[in-house]
């Protein structure tokens, strides 16, 4: 006799779900048995890709970033296991190098340690009352000079003080003047390319050395530098041709609305 097995609804469902669990662990297996494996595999090679600057420059080089991490780390990182790599230690360490300001590391194809630098961009070289050389960027952060290029940026000498990280907070400073001033300058395309050197004296008055010509010009305190800027990019644009280059020895802003000048 043959009897017919009757199985419920709710049974099946049962069923059902134990096997989707049961495939669902498995699956988990899988994966968490692969990453132990990957956790475990060794760093093949240390890969690093720097962006340069506007200009095409690198002011470090991977050798530089592979150094900066043997020194956190006390070691080199290839050949080590995966999973003993802490990557955002790794890139909180490669971000208080002076020349970088963002780094982004993963582990890539074949094992291999990726490292992605964004260099800081210098605005601004300081040639402190010190003797003191170094640059700014855009934020006011102080970088060293590179050993691998010299950056073509506007240079700020004299009475300039030494650079402290609240410098931009206080009430009066030259290294203040400087450092707006070049962030004005560089905001508008003819004074950049016309100015060259900030030259601050011991009663914080600005002198300007232009790029092209045999003069200088003489700006002044600071205040208030937005007028003086619009006043001498209009000279030189609609007076200065006529008159030509080599007439005057200064050019000073100093007297509002006015801008006087000296001949040779």
């Amino acid at each position: 006799m043959i009897r017919s097995l009757h199985i419920s609804t709710e049974t099946l469902r049962t069923l059902k779900r134990i096997g989707w669990v049961a495939l669902l662990f498995a699956a988990a297996i899988v994966v968490i048995s692969a990453v132990e494996r990957k956790e475990a595999s060794l760093v093949s090679e240390l890969s690093v890709e720097i962006e340069p600057l506007p200009d095409g420059e690198l002011l470090i080089n991977g050798q530089d970033v592979r150094l900066a991490i043997e020194r956190s780390f006390g070691y080199r990182l290839e050949g080590m296991p995966i999973g003993s790599i802490d990557i955002l230690r790794l890139e909180q360490a490669l971000e208080a190098e002076p020349f970088i300001i963002d780094a982004d590391v993963y582990i890539g194809a074949n094992n291999r340690l990726k490292v992605g630098i964004v260099q800081r961009q210098p605005i601004l070289r300081i040639m402190d009352k010190n003797g003191l050389n170094y640059y700014l960027d855009a934020n006011g952060i102080k970088m060293p000079l590179s050993k691998h290029f010299t950056a073509k940026v506007i240079v700020a000498t004299g009475n300039l003080p030494p650079h402290e990280p609240e410098f931009l907070n206080r009430k009066r400073n030259t290294l203040k003047d400087a450092f707006l001033l070049t962030k004005m300058i560089l905001e508008d395309e003819f004074l950049n390319a016309l100015v060259e050197q900030i030259h601050l004296s011991n009663r914080g008055e600005i002198t300007l050395v232009p790029k092209v010509g045999n003069h200088k010009i003489i700006f002044g305190t600071f205040g208030p530098a937005a007028k003086k800027l619009k006043r001498l990019k209009t000279f030189y644009k609609e007076a200065l041709p006529y008159e030509g280059w080599n007439k005057y020895s200064e050019i000073s802003l100093q007297y509002d609305g006015q801008v006087v000048c000296k001949k040779r």
